[in-house]
């Protein structure tokens, strides 16, 4: 508590910022029991109502991830930091050339890269070799130890499309973990102020 006091008066917040913290204070605190339960259960419908449609999204693209950011910028000129990719993973095959999003065994971020070969196997799957745009040698130095190409089921899904810089956001929230504490406060704030009058 000493630490919060002193951080309010050393921070170079304005007063009218500080009165409306006040006030968004004073507002959550003055709710009565129906008011509270009714905001948690607004906000209750808001979080489903994301998941079911991050869930259709899976149903409907094929792909476990149907939408990711792209976190380096092995890929430059085509996507760069920040931008968000969408993907589908449908039933025809990944050909040479096209960009898709992989998985390697033991590494949890998957990869956005260039299929620069591909080749079909006995079984009647293929093997894919890929390469970042902006890299100088492929991939092979990323997958698991004495493996050459990736196999299909290690394809997340193509590339069929993208919003430039908007995954930024995210990134930032992981390079700084305390901004995701920020906003996520800032949002339930505004959800339990906002009340219906």
């Amino acid at each position: 508590p000493h630490f919060v006091g002193d951080f309010w008066r050393t921070s170079r917040v304005p007063a009218c910022r500080m009165e409306e913290v006040r006030n968004a204070v004073r507002t959550v605190l003055s709710f009565n029991k129906r008011e509270a339960v009714y905001q948690v259960v607004t906000l209750g419908v808001v979080l489903t109502t994301a998941l079911m449609i991050w869930k259709s999204l899976i149903l409907f693209t094929g792909s476990e991830s149907p939408v990711v950011v792209v976190l380096s910028g092995s890929m430059e000129p085509s996507f760069h930091r920040g931008d968000i990719l969408f993907l589908s993973k449908g039933n025809e095959p990944v050909e040479t050339g096209e960009i898709v999003v992989f998985k390697i065994e033991g590494r949890p971020i998957p990869i956005v890269h260039r299929v620069i070969k591909r080749r079909d196997t006995v079984e009647g799957e293929y093997q894919i070799l890929t390469k970042g745009d902006n890299n100088q040698v492929d991939d092979t130095g990323l997958y698991p130890v004495g493996k050459e190409h990736l196999e299909e089921k290690d394809v997340v899904g193509k590339v069929r499309g993208f919003v430039p810089y908007v995954g930024m956001v995210t990134i930032m929230m992981n390079d700084y973990p305390f901004l995701k504490v920020v906003v996520i406060s800032f949002l339930s704030i505004l959800v339990f102020v906002n009340k219906e009058k």
